[in-house]
C-alpha cells in the first residue's frame, strides 16, 4: 500500500508516492500530475495508476528521508470544513455530561486553507495576543469527487484519503460574551498556521474503518488525548451527508471530524512558545509540530 506526500527536496517542492518509508516523485511516472491535489480531480483513475506505480518502486531507490523536508501533503485544500463538538467525551469535559445525540445539532466552521494549513516541524505560530492556545487532534478526510446532497449510505464513497490534523484554537479569542452571538469562530479558529496536517495522505481503502481508529496527542511528551473515532456523535458519513446539503463538496476539500476529550481548556492548561505537540492516528502516522512565536 502507498501513501501520498508533498516534500521539499534540493529546494524544489514535489508530490511523491511514499512506499515503505521511501519517497518517489510523481514526476518519475507517466500520466501523473505535478501536485497531490490534482490527483483528486480524477481520483478513480489516478488511484489505480498509483497502485500500479507503487508496485514498480524499487525499495532501494527513491529519495532518502534524511534528504527531504516533509510539507503538508495537500497543497492546498479547496475548503477546510471542521465539525465542532463532535465527541461525547469532549462534550462532557466542556460541561455537557450525559449529552444525547438526539439533542445535538451537527455544526461546522471553516479555516482558511492557504493560511491555516501547514505541515510538520517548526510550523505553528502562536496567534497574536492569545493567552489560551489549545490543541485538538482530528481525523481528516479528503473529498475525492464532487458531493452534493448525498445520502449517509453513499457518503464514504466520496472520500479519497485520510490524514492527521490538529485544530489549534485561541480559546480566549473564540469567546465574545459581550456580543449578541457570544462566540467568534473566526477569531478563535481562523489563525494562520493553526491547521497542521500530515505527514501523509493514506488512501481511503487502506483505512479499514474510519469509525474505529485510535487517536493520541502528546504535549511535550505528556499524553493529553487518547480516544477512538467510534466515540463521534455524528459519524463521518453523517458529516459528509449534512455538509453536502449545505454546500457542494469539491475534490480536494478537507473535512476535520471533531476531537476526543483531553484538550487544555477544562484544566486551563495552554500551550506556550517552544512546546512540542505530537498527534498520531492509527493507520495513518504521527504528525509533530512545535509552537513558534507570533508573527
Amino acid at each position: 500500500m502507498f501513501a501520498l506526500t508533498t516534500l521539499e527536496h534540493a529546494g524544489k517542492v514535489m508530490a511523491c508516492l511514499e512506499v515503505n518509508g521511501r519517497y518517489f516523485p510523481l514526476s518519475n511516472f507517466e500520466d501523473m500530475p505535478d501536485s497531490v491535489i490534482a490527483l483528486f480531480e480524477d481520483w478513480e483513475r489516478y488511484e489505480e495508476l498509483l497502485h500500479q506505480a507503487a508496485k514498480k518502486c524499487d525499495l532501494n531507490g527513491g529519495l532518502e528521508p534524511s534528504s527531504v523536508r516533509v510539507l503538508a501533503p495537500l497543497q492546498f485544500p479547496g475548503k477546510v470544513l471542521c465539525a465542532g463538538a463532535n465527541y461525547f467525551d469532549h462534550l462532557a469535559e466542556m460541561g455537557m455530561p450525559g449529552a444525547k445525540k438526539e439533542d445535538q445539532r451537527l455544526f461546522f466552521f471553516m479555516k482558511p486553507p492557504r493560511n491555516a494549513v501547514v505541515g510538520a516541524g517548526a510550523t505553528v505560530h502562536m496567534p497574536i495576543a492569545t493567552q489560551a492556545f489549545d490543541w485538538e487532534i482530528e481525523l481528516a478526510a479528503v473529498i475525492g469527487k464532487r458531493a452534493r446532497n448525498v445520502s449517509v449510505s453513499e457518503a464514504l464513497n466520496y472520500v479519497a484519503a485520510y490524514t492527521v490534523a490538529i485544530d489549534f484554537s485561541a480559546r480566549d479569542h473564540n469567546r465574545a460574551p459581550e456580543t449578541f452571538y457570544k462566540l467568534d469562530w473566526v477569531a478563535g479558529k481562523g489563525h494562520d498556521t493553526c491547521c497542521p496536517i500530515g505527514p501523509r495522505l493514506v488512501p481511503a481503502r487502506a483505512l479499514r474503518d474510519p469509525q474505529n481508529v485510535n487517536l493520541w496527542l502528546w504535549v511535550n511528551g505528556e499524553l493529553k488525548q487518547n480516544g477512538n473515532s467510534k466515540e463521534m456523535i455524528f459519524s463521518l458519513a453523517e458529516q459528509i451527508s449534512t455538509a453536502s446539503k449545505i454546500m457542494t463538496l469539491d475534490p480536494g476539500d478537507l473535512l476535520l471530524t471533531g476531537t476526543p476529550a483531553g484538550v487544555g481548556v477544562p484544566k486551563q492548561t495552554f500551550l506556550k512558545v517552544g512546546d512540542q505537540v505530537d498527534a498520531e492516528i492509527e493507520g495513518i502516522g504521527r504528525l509533530s509540530v512545535s509552537i513558534q512565536p507570533s508573527r
